[in-house]
């Protein structure tokens, strides 16, 4: 088994704990874990996308896995500073198997370890799409991050049926949309999905904020074992041509919108960004899961036109948090004292 780097530390419980890192697929051994956001199968889509460089901590008592957390680095473009740098990002906390453990402690040690091997090829380190926004605050601080207040989008799928959460003009625009000859599927062949990719590229090509990954991402996606539900590509047709969709993550009893758009000035009749966000919405309904969240509702202004956007399909939203750390010593401290 390949290991790039070991550690031995020693928790509050006094028990030894071992940190691996992983940067290689093949190099994984069999985990347990059902988070999709840690899991090896994210790992290997990442690891065959072009762009991105994942790595796995995982935290060992023994031979007993007890604890991981998944990272990426990727190139992004941004105006401060006026060039292409490394970003390193990392959805939740991690994901831990032993009760008897500290979390919070786990999870300090595993930060500290991360924060190590990537800041130097790292500018920026991020986590965001946090649980619990109070998690792990003193291991953040201890390790120099700034916390930004964000919020958080879920829509409650178990209760009510979600059309009856509908507002009445989302209702009126999705009964004439498929009146019209919209239609709603599942992505279930290549040529659909790399069409659907390059929809959404152009869809996304005016919102410099936002990343979009290389195509085959979403491919790779799709296809990453077939025998759990681990995401689906949904399309919105008109005359068989595909004019918006999604993309979503499920993860234990709840799906995760991470990508959606479409063609809403040349179909504006059809309205195929509407349709891109109800299409998973009443798929993870008829499944079973009980609640759909968006991976990104924004920062907490009082006008967001996304965030206004998807609260019309009648979501909830509740304030959280994402966590920074910039390589910048300088820049970095200014920011802890600013965002203290």
């Amino acid at each position: 088994m390949w290991i790039d780097k070991q550690k031995t530390i020693n928790l509050q419980l006094e028990m030894p704990v071992r940190l691996s890192t992983y940067r290689k697929g093949n190099a994984i051994p069999t985990l347990p874990g059902t988070n999709i956001f840690h899991s090896t199968e994210l790992f290997h889509v990442f690891e065959m996308t072009r762009g991105y460089e994942p790595l796995l901590i995982v935290a060992y008592i023994g031979d007993r896995p007890v604890g991981k957390l998944l990272a990426v680095i990727r190139k992004s473009v941004r105006l401060f500073p006026p060039s292409i740098i490394k970003r390193c990002e990392i959805y939740g906390t991690g994901e831990y198997f032993d009760e008897e453990q500290n979390k919070e402690d786990l999870f300090g040690e595993m930060l500290e370890h991360l924060t190590n091997e990537v800041s130097r090829k790292s500018f920026l380190i991020e986590f965001r799409n946090l649980e619990n926004p109070l998690f792990g605050y003193k291991a953040f601080r201890k390790n120099n991050y700034f916390a930004i207040n964000w919020l958080r989008v879920r829509n409650s799928l178990h209760s009510k049926a979600p059309y009856e959460r509908l507002s009445m003009s989302r209702r009126r625009q999705i009964n004439k949309a498929l009146r019209n000859g919209a239609i709603m599927e599942v992505a279930d062949n290549e040529k659909d999905i790399h069409d659907f990719s390059r929809m959404l590229k152009k869809a996304y090509s005016s919102q410099v904020r936002k990343h979009f990954p290389d195509i085959d991402f979403f491919r790779l996606l799709a296809w990453q074992n077939p025998e759990k539900e681990l995401a689906k590509v949904f399309l919105v047709k008109y005359k068989d041509k595909i004019i918006g969709g999604s993309i979503c993550l499920f993860s234990k009893e709840s799906a995760y919108l991470w990508f959606s758009g479409g063609m809403r000035k040349t179909y504006a009749y059809l309205y195929p960004g509407i349709l891109a966000v109800w299409a998973p919405v009443t798929y993870a309904h008829e499944k079973g899961y009980t609640h759909l969240e968006f991976m990104d509702a924004g920062l907490p202004f009082k006008k967001h036109g996304y965030r206004d956007f998807i609260l019309r399909f009648g979501g909830k939203q509740s304030s959280t948090r994402r966590w920074f750390r910039f390589s910048w010593e300088w820049l970095n401290t200014l920011l802890c004292k600013f965002y203290i």
